[in-house]
């Protein structure tokens, strides 16, 4: 699989993703990740970027020319038109079913907006998708573009060392995950629960289960609702 990123701020992209077991697997040759500096595509002397909106308003506009011509250069590279996520406060809110059916394609390109965002005619012309991370407002698009991509990173084959180390985790299976505990036995005079000490593997995973489902249905109802009716399971805790 292979991510592009464009961006105002490609080195800042570049030393996080170069970084941990993400930069591991781009080392690896598991998955590719390139970040492309959209004002390199200006036609003006000053390097200009953006402009003040028409219509007036505070702040500035980031023109459609630079970031096209940035985006078909992209496509040149990569031998096809990869799909364009627009990382925006108005798109969907990011969900980890959405990032695993991302996870499937092949050529991903991400879109960091800044300032008032990005002219509406780019926006509708080559944009696939907008998604938003939550309801609020950061000050660049570099930080969603970045949890977006590890997110993708992490499910690609090889990336991580086992397949349980993300299917176990918070939203993959709708649950959020159990609780976690490592040495020592005990700290500030509170054990480890009993049954994981046990090495009984089946009792092991039903406690995983059932402490799963409680801490949904504790920390979020909705998901614990989402649980029961996909499973068509009535409310027993």
């Amino acid at each position: 699989m292979r991510i592009d990123i464009l961006t105002l701020f490609p080195e800042l992209c570049d030393m996080y993703c170069n970084l941990s077991i993400i930069g591991r697997a781009i080392t690896a040759k598991k998955i590719e990740i390139y970040s492309h500096n959209f004002r390199d595509y200006t036609l003006n002397r000053q390097r200009q970027v953006d402009d003040a909106p028409y219509g007036g308003g505070p702040g500035m506009v980031l023109s459609a020319q630079p970031i096209y011509d940035c985006f078909a250069a992209v496509s040149e590279m990569c031998g096809t038109r990869p799909y364009l996520i627009y990382m925006s406060p108005k798109g969907k809110t990011l969900t980890q079913d959405r990032i695993k059916s991302l996870s499937t394609y092949s050529n991903i390109a991400i879109l960091c907006g800044h300032y008032e965002g990005v002219d509406q005619r780019l926006i509708d012309l080559i944009v696939d998708e907008e998604i938003s991370l939550g309801d609020y407002v950061v000050t660049g698009g570099e930080l969603p573009a970045l949890v977006l991509t590890d997110a993708i990173a992490r499910l690609q084959e090889g990336v991580l060392r086992e397949q349980e180390a993300y299917e176990d985790e918070s939203h993959f299976n709708i649950l959020l995950e159990y609780p976690q505990y490592t040495r020592p036995e005990v700290w500030m005079e509170k054990r480890v629960p009993e049954v994981l000490l046990s090495g009984h593997h089946k009792n092991i995973l039903n406690w995983k289960k059932e402490q799963s489902i409680e801490v949904t249905k504790k920390k979020r109802e909705d998901l614990y609702q989402k649980y029961l009716d996909e499973n068509n399971l009535d409310d027993k805790l």
